[in-house]
């Protein structure tokens, strides 16, 4: 009886991946095909993919369309803008036959894919801004809820925690990292991670600002590096609220007066008394519909007693943020920029293993898609921001390449020859789908290592 709903879910999922990742796709090279048509260039081709066609059809306009097999973007064929015989394959109609076409018209063609790309981004974040984001309060939050005794190196050595050797304390409110002011949590871990910071000799070191107390103060912080995708960590994890899902009847925690939706407000104090095993009388601090409440709750004198054990069920506190159109393109614009600047700065612990190719992408959407549509509307915000700004950069097969040759061609008064630019484009393809071949191994790895339970003795506490 669960194969049909298995069944359904998975028809979903794909569905929505097809509609949203094949959709950021699609509306790039819709806005190469309707600047191209608005401005009169010739279209021979509308392909969605690479490589041989899966199926094709003529249009009454002439233009080909194409669904292809190798689903690592989309082209749209202008052989009066650029000569893409060798990626693209030949032409209905070549180049030196069709009529000249302006620098403006290049410019505005070839800018018209990442502009879609911006707009649908615009369109989406609209949404999110209506609907809402779904969040937990760990994720809106910068204030440190746990401080790691040790961290684990990713050659398996355990360390004293960075946090604590800097005197990061529980309580603390990371308000900047290096300067940089934080908005949240999964800020402050993509900041971390893409930092570049060293000392003369050589040692990683991060600035942490703390408010605490009421005042502002810098820590100087040397990061491990941990996990098996050896990126900085400290040793911190966030703050959170957890709110009672469910009480057993006749338990202690029935007794005390704990009713579903109370929201827990000490736990740390709460977790810090199931440590020691004693037991005895706790009082806990709960916010009910607005309203702050102390009931005595009796826990178990055990020392690995857990919330199940007295008839309390926790779950994470979850919620719904608003964040306008423009605070999601700063914050997914400013992640995509630390990226790119990452990969360029040789201090910085990020290389292309890191990056997600169409594996790694398809991953994400499927694990938002089974969690909430919101969360796959919010991912497909970041990957057309994404898809934008890596079209515009200067690099030969890209949107950027193309307009770097149109620009060379208009300063030196004739076109570059088509030897010259057949060769480069050739060379960058080959070098772009290694590039993807590369980060698609890490990706196919990373879903391996996500099926592969860690070993027993392997410390999970989610610290950064």
């Amino acid at each position: 009886m669960d194969l049909i709903p298995a069944l359904f879910s998975n028809v979903w999922t794909i569905a929505l991946i097809v509609l949203f990742f094949g959709g950021s796709i699609f509306v790039h090279e819709l806005g190469h095909f309707l600047a191209a048509r608005q401005r009169g260039v010739h279209v021979s081709r509308f392909s969605i993919g690479f490589g041989p066609k899966i199926f094709a059809w003529t249009g009454r306009d002439g233009v080909e369309y194409r669904l292809s097999w190798l689903p690592l973007g989309g082209y749209v064929a202008l052989p009066q803008l650029a000569d893409m015989r060798g990626v693209e394959g030949e032409s209905d109609a070549p180049a030196e036959r069709l009529a000249p076409i302006s620098y403006t018209t290049k410019m505005i063609v070839f800018a018209a894919g990442a502009a879609f790309n911006f707009i649908f981004a615009f369109l989406l974040a609209t949404i999110i801004w209506l609907v809402g984001q779904p969040t937990t309060s760990d994720q809106v939050t910068t204030q440190i809820g746990n401080v790691a005794p040790t961290i684990t190196l990713a050659d398996g050595t355990q360390i004293v925690s960075p946090a604590v050797e800097a005197g990061l304390q529980v309580g603390d409110r990371v308000v900047a990292l290096d300067g940089r002011r934080l908005r949240d949590w999964q800020d402050l871990l993509q900041t971390l991670v893409t930092s570049a910071g060293r000392t003369e000799g050589g040692r990683r070191f991060n600035v942490f600002t703390v408010e605490r107390d009421g005042a502002e103060i810098d820590l100087t912080v040397y990061p491990g590096i941990a996990t098996d995708e050896r990126i900085r960590r400290v040793g911190i994890a966030p703050a959170y609220t957890l709110v009672v899902r469910d009480v057993e009847p006749d338990s202690a925690a029935a007794t005390a007066g704990l009713a579903v939706g109370d929201r827990l407000l000490n736990l740390l104090d709460l977790s810090d008394q199931l440590r020691t095993g004693i037991g005895g009388e706790f009082t806990t601090v709960i916010d009910r519909a607005g309203q702050t409440l102390r009931l005595p709750l009796v826990l178990p004198a055990d020392a690995d007693a857990q919330p199940a054990d007295f008839g309390l069920v926790l779950a994470t506190d979850v919620r719904l943020v608003h964040p306008t159109p423009a605070e999601q393109f700063s914050a997914h614009v400013g992640m995509t920029f630390r990226t790119l600047g990452s990969l360029l700065n040789p201090q910085s612990d990020i290389g292309l293993s890191k990056l997600s190719g169409p594996v790694g992408i398809v991953r994400v959407f499927h694990l938002a898609a089974q969690a909430d549509i919101r969360l796959v509307i919010w991912f497909t915000i970041l990957v057309n921001i994404n898809l934008a700004i890596f079209n515009l950069l200067p690099i030969p097969v890209l949107d950027g390449g193309h307009m770097v040759f149109a620009t060379l061609a208009k300063l030196r008064g004739k076109a570059l020859p088509s030897s010259f630019i057949m060769g480069t484009q050739s060379v960058f393809m080959a070098l772009l789908f290694s590039m993807i071949l590369y980060v698609t191994f890490f990706d196919v790895r990373r879903i391996v290592r996500d099926f592969t339970p860690p070993p027993a003795s392997q410390d999970a506490t989610p610290n950064q």
